[in-house]
């Protein structure tokens, strides 16, 4: 599933691809992508319009133009590509954006799970946005540990809740609380002020590091390098790792790195 680090490389695809560039033609090949417009509305609202720099929030990739705002939005499997017009299509090459300089943007998506919104101004991003919480690669140290300290949620729900911090996914909490050493259903607000410490620390360096690599990275030295193991061991301790559901999510974890949630060994380092 597309997350923060994915959606960072989306948004400099958008930037080397289509900032700046005229948009001569949209071709919708599948409506379902689309949500509160159409594809007629959508060809009118964007052809003849600019790309101008694009931003990204969490996991939506908001792509400014000099009229309308089109938000992407890619679900588990949705990419945004760069090709030439005359480069093969696809069969799951949803919606294509022919532009000046002959370049094409083109959204892919397999499960259609999300997909595309126009939005006229701020209003209109709120609404299809919804709340969202601070971004996790730009939040700052203070609001991260207040977000956390006024939730009674479980950490790893509270960790993947868009509207708390805006960007992280399975893979991402479960990395970051296993390099930090929490336990994923340690209650928010029960966290020391010691493991809140960690887990910012241990956040901002996973997403640097995750974000040059342009995905989650399956390395060896990371929980996400092992996690789909049929007999998944800890590549800190090799421990046996663990496996649950939290929220409907799958959930690995160390049980020696990781202190039980009923506060044994809680408040010290991983090993």
């Amino acid at each position: 599933m597309p997350e923060l680090p994915d959606v960072e490389g989306f948004r400099k695809v958008l930037v080397s691809c289509g900032q700046g560039r005229t948009i001569r033609r949209v071709d919708v090949r599948d409506a379902g992508v689309l949500h509160g417009t159409s594809g007629r509305r959508l060809r009118d609202a964007l052809e003849g319009r600019r790309f101008t720099e694009p931003e990204r929030h969490g996991k939506w990739l908001l792509a400014h133009t000099s009229g309308p705002t089109l938000l992407l939005h890619f679900g588990m499997t949705g990419r945004l590509l760069c090709a030439r017009p005359d480069d093969a299509v696809e069969a799951h090459d949803r919606v294509l954006f022919t532009l000046s300089g002959d370049r094409q943007l083109r959204y892919r998506d397999q499960r259609k799970l999300r997909g595309l919104w126009l939005a006229d101004d701020d209003a209109g991003l709120a609404r299809v946005m919804g709340r969202q919480g601070p971004d996790a690669l730009a939040v700052g140290r203070a609001d991260f540990e207040a977000a956390l300290s006024s939730r009674r949620g479980r950490i790893k729900t509270t960790l993947t809740d868009q509207s708390v911090l805006a960007g992280l996914g399975n893979l991402l909490a479960d990395e970051i609380l296993w390099r930090a050493g929490v336990h994923p259903r340690v209650r928010a607000g029960d966290l020391t002020d010691d493991e809140r410490r960690r887990l910012y620390t241990h956040m901002r360096r996973t997403l640097r590091s995750a974000v040059t690599a342009g995905c989650v990275p399956p390395r060896d030295a990371w929980l996400t390098g092992h996690r789909d193991d049929p007999d998944p061991l800890c590549p800190r301790c090799g421990t046996h790792l663990r496996r649950t559901r939290l929220a409907g999510r799958g959930t690995v974890w160390c049980p020696r790195c990781q202190p039980d949630a009923d506060g044994a060994g809680r408040g010290r380092n991983p090993p």
